[in-house]
């Protein structure tokens, strides 16, 4: 996934790239090949790869995130990877394998579909956030689970 800032709102080149105002500014996101750049803008951060099954069809689910701090989500799964890239603040991704924190100018966070997850908004600012799901087409993007319980790794 690439994210760039363009300066101002534009027709994306074709319907499956999406372009939207977010924090004040407009943002283009697109899934390409590695190492793609845009003919305009700034890019901001290249996430990837993600970790997809060759072949199969899949759609792109894109959001932007504003959680306070010690807010969490349901507990969930996905049926496909979500990938995000912190703004502001910091988030913490609880799962059967460890957990993940994504934080304002740090990497991207990339997680794999299928785990149950549990997402905490930690540290003490407003965390804000691009997603992506990028998950199989014939199923929902995200479901939520009740056969797991988290360890309480990610506690603000």
């Amino acid at each position: 996934m690439s994210i760039q800032r363009v300066r101002r709102r534009r027709r994306p080149r074709d319907p499956e790239e999406p372009s939207f105002e977010f924090l004040g500014k407009i943002w283009l996101l697109t899934v390409e090949k590695e190492g793609w750049r845009p003919p305009k803008g700034q890019r901001i951060v290249e996430i990837g790869p993600l970790p997809i099954v060759a072949g199969e069809e899949c759609s792109a689910q894109y959001m932007e995130a504003i959680l306070n701090p010690g807010m969490t989500s349901a507990i969930h799964d996905h049926a496909g990877p979500e990938a995000w890239y912190t703004l502001a603040g910091e988030t913490c991704l609880e799962t059967p394998e460890g957990k993940l924190v994504g934080r304002a100018s740090g990497d991207p966070v990339i997680v794999r579909g299928g785990p149950p997850m549990l997402l905490t908004a930690t540290g003490t600012k407003l965390r804000r956030a691009l997603v992506l799901i990028f998950h199989q087409s014939s199923k929902p993007a995200t479901t939520v689970v009740h056969d797991w319980t988290p360890k309480g790794l990610c506690k603000n």
